[in-house]
């Protein structure tokens, strides 16, 4: 999950200063790997099918689904064992410090400025998810039939989940997140995987049990949509829901067997069971609600339908529980700085200053993303920008390594003008990805312009 990725980069960075001896092994590293991919971009992935399945034929749409997805899978492979070639050349345990010894200041800082923004943007779509399930929760507590037949929640100002998610972020999330260190995450970074795991379980049960009248027909496809369209408007969902880079140089970093090989062999399994979720989430999710399901799954399920009651439950603990992690991790970049230019200002820093930068980030940090979550409620929309960003991540930065490094490496020309061809490939498509899909995000947030 792309919330425990900065998880696992808090820890393994942590016990990498300390100089602690690589112990992790490679079913630790899978499972790490599993954690860091498979997180709230679940959600999204059934509408994403759906938004592919307006191509005009029925074979359009198969090569759409089920192409797509493993076409990606080569670059996000790439990417990673790229990163874990890096990190061993480079010798650095973070992405931020192995894309600025490699390729140099000017991308190390540019690495920062887009990884601060993604972990802006995924705590945004965090808080619309739980927005999204708050809202379900009063349908379920206060909704009233009518005497048509229909449901109806009675406005009162305590109904509304967006006053429901501003005491949450209150009483829960701001606690949480104004310590300098936050030791709950080694309690909770089962939730994310067992979250995902069952939402995948409980999607493809509920498409055979369900009353075929309760759903829609997956044929009712819209229409006039072509095939590249298609495939453009579910690149941005992959991106953010395969997205691990940032953690897999840490978890390389950790590992008792550092050979490339073996960093091959772990990445293949761990995007192949990613790939395995959320396709099967994907395609019943899609299959059972066609045109009408919602882009975050979860909403096109009855409030009072217990199983997915559990579900939403399992995604809204989790993400309370990994939002303040992401709050810190992003939050030490800005605040490094911070510190920087006041020593470089003042020669000390002190303690006192330190833990008013601290609150102060905290305070903004927290307000900005529950202001833009309550306004851009849908998590598409939300989605769309996070996998443009996440295109520096798996697609241009990796691809910047590689070619530096070919500058460098004793190996022979093929080898080199291969590897270098294939890394300007890489950031070509990544810089398209950011464009095309920045730029639907931006036409989509502001139709009007």
């Amino acid at each position: 999950m792309e919330e425990l990725a900065r998880e696992s980069i808090s820890l393994l960075a942590r016990s990498a200063s300390h100089t602690a001896p690589p112990r992790l092994g490679s079913f630790g590293a899978v499972f790490i790997m599993l954690k860091s991919a498979l997180g709230a971009g679940l959600l999204n992935f059934p509408w994403a099918f759906q938004k592919a399945g307006g191509a005009s034929t029925a074979v359009s749409v198969e090569v759409v689904l089920s192409l797509c997805p493993q076409v990606s899978l080569v670059f996000l492979v790439s990417g990673l064992v790229v990163l874990g070639y890096a990190s061993s050349v480079s010798r650095q345990k973070t992405y931020q410090d192995v894309v600025r010894e490699v390729c140099g200041r000017a991308a190390g800082r540019l690495c920062e400025v887009c990884f601060c923004f993604n972990l802006f943007m995924i705590c945004v779509a965090f808080l619309v998810v739980v927005q999204d399930q708050l809202e379900k929760l009063c349908m379920s507590l206060y909704e009233t039939v009518t005497e048509s037949g229909e449901g109806e929640i009675p406005y009162y100002w305590y109904t509304n989940q967006r006053f429901a998610l501003l005491v949450l972020c209150l009483v829960i999330v701001l606690p949480l997140s104004i310590p300098k260190e936050i030791a709950i995450q080694k309690y909770t970074s089962v939730l994310g995987t067992l979250a995902a795991s069952y939402l995948c379980v409980a999607v493809i049960v509920k498409y055979y049990i369900m009353d075929k009248q309760e759903v829609v027909i997956a044929a009712e496809h819209s229409k006039g949509v072509g095939l590249w369209e298609s495939v453009f408007s579910v690149v941005p969902t992959i991106c953010f829901g395969f997205q691990c880079h940032e953690a897999c140089i840490a978890i390389y970093s950790s590992m008792e067997n550092q050979k490339l090989s073996h960093w091959v062999l772990i990445s293949v399994v761990s995007m192949l069971f990613c790939l395995l979720i959320y396709t099967l989430t994907g395609v019943y999710g899609y299959l059972t609600f066609g045109q009408a399901v919602a882009s975050d799954i979860l909403m096109s399920y009855p409030g009072n339908d217990v199983v997915m009651i559990i579900s939403r439950l399992l995604f809204g603990i989790s993400i309370i529980t990994i939002y303040p992690i992401i709050l810190l991790l992003g939050r030490s970049v800005i605040l490094n700085l911070m510190l920087h230019f006041r020593r470089h200002q003042c020669g000390i820093v002190t303690h006192l200053f330190e833990s008013r930068c601290r609150v102060a980030l905290t305070v903004v940090w927290i307000t900005v993303t529950l202001l833009i979550a309550m306004f851009v409620p849908d998590m598409g929309k939300v989605i769309s920008v996070i996998g443009g960003i996440s295109a520096f991540f798996i697609f241009i930065f990796p691809g910047q390594c590689l070619v530096f490094i070919m500058q460098t490496e004793a190996v022979t020309p093929t080898v080199r003008v291969t590897l270098t061809v294939w890394g300007i490939v890489t950031i070509v498509v990544g810089v398209f990805i950011f464009g095309q899909s920045t730029t639907i995000a931006v036409m989509d947030l502001f139709p009007k312009f």
